[in-house]
């Protein structure tokens, strides 16, 4: 399934950002701080999806997908905001 595969590399990706992210949250503002747990809160809710849609014993519908991968483009956002300001 393409999507399942798109999906996939959107995980990871945002796994890499997250991991170099945190690392840097040290210098960072309190307003970088503050969306950075309200995009963890995101980060945790992906996780559960993504090892939803990965078991195989579970079916997962396109529409879920679909809808994780809204949740994880949302991270990307957010992601890359908080990058914008700690390059600051």
């Amino acid at each position: 399934m393409a999507l399942n595969i798109e999906f996939d590399n959107l995980l990871e990706k945002l796994k890499s950002e997250r991991d170099e992210l945190k690392l840097k949250l040290h210098l960072a503002s309190m307003e970088a701080k503050e969306e950075f747990e309200e995009a963890e809160k995101n980060w945790d809710i992906l996780k559960v999806k993504a090892a939803e849609i990965a078991d195989d014993s579970k079916e997962t519908s396109e529409e879920f997908i679909a809808k994780a991968k809204i949740v994880g483009e949302e991270l990307k956002d957010a992601y890359s905001r908080i990058s914008k300001r700690l390059a600051n």
